[in-house]
């Protein structure tokens, strides 16, 4: 098992930044790849972007390319999120996921219980 808490996320004007914790415990190892998702009222949830711990490799979703990104710190087994430039269609909780890699939600086996994020135009 993997358990996961994300944090940091809260209201923020457009344009503004915000970053987004995650923290693992458990058995962290059987799942190499972290990855963001986000999902809004009424809408499937969406891909945000995945980073290999042990390369750090990422890789991020067309909707956010050039304004998120992603980081690790393995000492603490936590990744983090950057939000740059926020808009207001940015406002969904964001979730984050545990499992091998991939950019659909199946993917992941294991999840954090969110945390939202409100940009205010």
């Amino acid at each position: 098992q993997v358990q996961l808490a994300e944090s940091g996320g809260g209201l923020v004007q457009a344009g503004g930044t915000l970053r987004l914790s995650c923290a693992a415990s458990g058995r962290t190892l059987t799942t190499p790849v972290r990855a963001w998702f986000r999902q809004a009222p009424g809408k499937e949830r969406e891909f945000v972007g995945a980073i290999d711990l042990s390369i750090g490799s990422t890789n991020y979703g067309d909707p956010i390319k050039g304004r998120f990104t992603m980081s690790r710190d393995v000492a603490k087994s936590t990744v983090y999120l950057h939000l740059d430039t926020l808009k207001p269609e940015d406002t969904a909780v964001y979730y984050c996921a545990a499992g091998s890699g991939g950019a659909s939600p199946g993917q992941y086996e294991y999840w954090g219980q969110g945390t939202q994020v409100t940009v205010s135009s």
